[in-house]
Formats: structure tokens, C-alpha cells, sequence
């Protein structure tokens, strides 16, 4: 985790430099408060991620002399296929729908996305039919 947290908190100070340079000579808010929104939002998981990394023993992924086998974890078996994704991918579409065209669309777009839960939640606890 070391890496990821590198990797964020270096964003983070990148976006609050960029922040700090446009808000002084841009004189324009939206976009200074954007980099600063994106500041927090790579500081916030990069600092979690740091700090985790911290407590935890090294993974292979941060041994620069790490092999591809010390890496290799047990690989289980893939879900089966599901129509749930899609029923809560057209719920979803549905509820966009009701922004644009009208609220109607939010009813059938809501009970397509509660179906969807309730079925993906019941196939997960008692499997799917393959």
C-alpha cells in the first residue's frame, strides 16, 4: 500500500500547488475550489492508505526484489452469470430518465433498482443457478 499512498499524496500535492497558483492569478473561484476538492480527494485516501501501510507487514507488491510467485495468491472460483447487473443498470438508466423527461420515470426506474438488490442479494446468499 505503500506505492498506492505515494502515488495519492503525490496528486494531492500537485493539485494544492496547482490550486495555490490558479486561485492567486485567476481570480476565479470555481475552478480553484474544483483543485482543492481534488486535493482532499487524493490526500483523503492517499493519508488512509499511508497510514495503513504503516501498521501492516510488507506485501510482495512493495519488495523491489519480489518474485512473481511470492505475489501469486489463491485464485477461487468466478461468479456465475447474473441478470441482476443489468436490471440494476436499466433501474439506474430509468431514474436518469426521470431528471430529463419527468418524474414518472423515477417508479419504474426505483422498483427496477430495488428488484435488482433484492435479487443480487438473494442469488449471492443462496447461489445462482449455475
Amino acid at each position: 500500500m505503500r506505492v498506492e499512498a505515494k502515488i495519492l499524496l503525490g496528486l494531492g500535492l500537485f493539485f494544492g500547488l496547482m490550486c495555490a497558483v490558479y486561485w492567486n492569478w485567476s481570480l476565479e473561484n470555481a475552478g480553484g475550489v474544483m483543485m482543492f476538492a481534488g486535493m482532499l480527494l487524493c490526500f483523503l485516501p492517499g493519508g488512509y492508505y499511508y497510514w495503513w501501510s504503516r501498521r501492516m507487514r510488507a506485501r510482495p507488491e512493495d519488495d523491489p526484489g519480489a518474485t512473481q510467485a511470492q505475489g501469486a495468491g489463491f485464485v477461487g472460483t468466478f461468479p456465475g452469470t447474473s441478470i441482476w447487473p443489468f436490471t440494476l443498470g436499466m433501474g439506474a438508466f430509468f431514474v436518469v430518465l426521470a431528471l430529463v423527461f419527468g418524474i414518472w420515470f423515477l417508479v419504474p426506474g426505483l422498483g427496477l433498482v430495488v428488484w435488482a438488490l433484492l435479487g443480487g442479494t438473494a442469488e449471492g446468499r443462496r447461489g445462482g443457478k449455475y
